[in-house]
């Protein structure tokens, strides 16, 4: 079985008190100042790598690279190319978001062949839906960056909300010069682009913005009933 696979029956039933998991994201919010001396401890990023790892995508092809930034010297280049931010250099963790530029048939044919070991069946069971796959790929030719982009930002939710739940503030980053990433963190010339970026790690006690409100419209606006 694949490594990284799980079986139905090795897994717990979903639980959890819902004012618990609310209470953990009206916890969160954007950290602009984190408190450098603080480190997440091993266990708890190695639960946030994990979340991380099942994060779902369309078809379940995870076109992306989750590049985890622990260098400090790596980190210190980071701000100049942030729009000035310093998050990137205060926080423990820093999680670029990368994902591919373009799919093709060969990467599709890797992702089945971990399906069909995962879940030991034959290539000719996955036959159909490689041809699903294959008609979006042909379809949306010239467009995977923009649709491989949109699948880091579902990794993106699923990190920060995980982390919300273990206590690890975060804050992701729009502010960013992607190619300037590239070039920091050896991409340019790789399938895979930056997309978005993360920061994790305490808030700083004089993180006054901590302490702000939470502004959000009500759900009689954003939420429709049909």
């Amino acid at each position: 079985m694949h490594p990284t696979a799980h079986r139905p029956s090795d897994q717990m039933t979903p639980h959890g008190n819902a004012e618990t998991w609310l209470g953990a994201l009206r916890w969160r919010y954007a950290v602009k100042r984190f408190d450098a001396a603080r480190t997440i401890p091993t266990a708890t990023w190695k639960a946030i790598e994990t979340s991380l790892l099942l994060t779902p995508s369309s078809f379940g092809l995870q076109p992306w690279k989750f590049i985890v930034v622990e260098s400090e010297g790596v980190k210190s280049q980071l701000p100049a190319i942030s729009w000035g931010q310093a998050q990137p250099k205060d926080c423990s963790h820093f999680v670029v978001f990368a994902s591919l530029r373009s799919v093709d048939a060969t990467y599709v044919d890797r992702f089945l062949q971990d399906v069909a070991t995962t879940r030991s069946i034959s290539h000719e069971n996955l036959a159909g839906y490689r041809k699903v796959v294959l008609g979006f790929i042909e379809a949306t030719q010239g467009n995977h960056d923009v649709w491989s982009a949109h699948q880091a930002y579902i990794a993106l939710g699923q990190l920060m909300a995980t982390a919300a739940h273990l206590g690890v503030d975060t804050c992701p980053m729009e502010g960013i010069e992607p190619a300037k990433y590239d070039a920091v963190l050896g991409l340019s010339d790789t399938p895979y682009a930056t997309r978005v970026a993360c920061a994790l790690g305490y808030r700083h006690p004089e993180d006054g913005y901590a302490n702000n409100h939470k502004v959000r419209f009500g759900s009689e606006e954003l939420i429709v009933r049909v």
